[in-house]
């Protein structure tokens, strides 16, 4: 993606969050906005490092968890609260804490595709879930030899663990441009269905 893009997107989710803030302000009950806010931060976290998207990722937690909390049943508030503990998970090095956050995402996606069974990209999303605690244990094994590599002059085993780990580090990066691009889709349709202009008498 170039920068223009990225940018239009980091200010087009801005924007959606900031909507999104105001909407709560006069109806703090409306799971509709809630779910579209807790996406809006979940695309705005990969725009950040690591320890801000955390925060950000726990935010948008915070704010779907809530919309669960007034409806139970929405399915694209489970789903995306599914992808914000994939990523969460994804950037937490412990294996254990991983691990519990790639099981609370495990949970929400069989929530939503209990809810909404017909729903492939649900579905999907369940099905890739029970594979990623594996990769995430690659991907970090992975990041640990890239920086225990000596820092001497350039060897071939250095060069090729310095490829694998920049293939891992491509591969971890499009796992999470898929997650980031699906919720971002999700909270694009709401944010589009909450502006539609009144229809004319």
């Amino acid at each position: 993606m170039d920068m223009q893009s990225d940018f239009d997107r980091l200010i087009f989710f801005e924007q959606a969050r900031k909507t999104s803030e105001l909407a709560y302000a006069m109806n703090p009950l409306d799971a509709e906005n809630l779910t579209r806010w807790g996406g809006a931060l979940l695309e705005l976290s990969q725009f950040q490092n690591v320890t801000d998207a955390i925060k950000i990722i726990e935010e948008a937690v915070s704010k779907l968890e809530e919309a669960l909390v007034v409806d139970p049943t929405k399915h694209d508030a489970l789903w995306c609260l599914g992808n914000a503990h994939t990523s969460n998970a994804f950037l937490t090095p412990d294996q254990d804490k991983a691990k519990e956050h790639f099981d609370k995402a495990a949970i929400c996606f069989q929530q939503a595709v209990d809810l909404e069974p017909g729903n492939e990209l649900y579905r999907k999303s369940f099905e890739v879930s029970a594979k990623a605690p594996e990769l995430h244990k690659e991907l970090h094994k992975h990041g640990l030899n890239q920086q225990a590599a000596p820092t001497g002059p350039s060897t071939s085993s250095t060069t090729k663990t310095t490829t694998t780990s920049k293939k891992n580090n491509d591969l971890k990066y499009d796992i999470f441009g898929w997650i980031i691009l699906a919720v971002g889709i999700v909270a694009w349709v709401g944010f589009a269905k909450s502006n539609v202009p009144p229809q004319p008498r």
